[in-house]
């Protein structure tokens, strides 16, 4: 371990080098309980999709999303917890980080940039998305993102944009 420049040594000691471990002639496995085996990332319901850099999504949302955000009643942290799944989900689909589309997107199918939502659409939200900032609130955070179809996350944020012009539920799998 290296010591401060002020630590005296004495001038004929013996400088420490690198030494290798000793070798392991078994060959290693993944036996630990964190570890993954040959089938790789575990895969089915409530696993979500694994995706690259998804921290990034939260500094996107608050840097240039929320701020154009029509949110009602809905809290701020409540509509952006409840879509960040759905804006990762749409990441991880196409294997990369999160862009601010996959925002545009998540919020877009909720209906949050819209100045004059459809009642039904609001009444839904409400119920949906409150308190689902909370930990404690994960089943509720996963139906919402369970909700928004393959199909709806593949689009671009243009289509998705007229698709809910023209019917907001085509978007949504309710």
């Amino acid at each position: 371990m290296a010591a401060p420049e002020f630590v005296p040594v004495p001038p004929l000691r013996e400088v420490r080098a690198y030494e290798s471990p000793p070798r392991r002639p078994d060959e290693w496995l993944a036996d630990r309980p964190g570890d993954h085996d040959e089938r790789g990332q575990p895969r089915g319901d409530g696993f979500g999709v694994p995706g690259p850099d998804q921290g990034y999504a939260i500094k996107i949302a608050n840097e240039v999303v929320v701020p154009q955000l029509q949110l009602g009643r809905v809290h701020k942290d409540d509509a952006v917890a409840g879509c960040l799944g759905v804006a990762l989900k749409r990441a991880a689909l196409f294997g990369r980080a999160p862009v601010v589309h996959d925002w545009r997107v998540a919020f877009t199918a909720w209906g949050f940039f819209d100045t004059d939502p459809p009642s039904e659409l609001v009444a839904l939200r409400e119920e949906w998305f409150a308190e689902v900032a909370s930990p404690h609130h994960y089943r509720e955070g996963r139906r919402i993102v369970d909700a928004v179809p393959e199909s709806t996350l593949r689009q671009a944020p243009a289509q998705v944009e007229a698709a809910y012009r023209a019917d907001w539920r085509s978007l949504l799998d309710l």
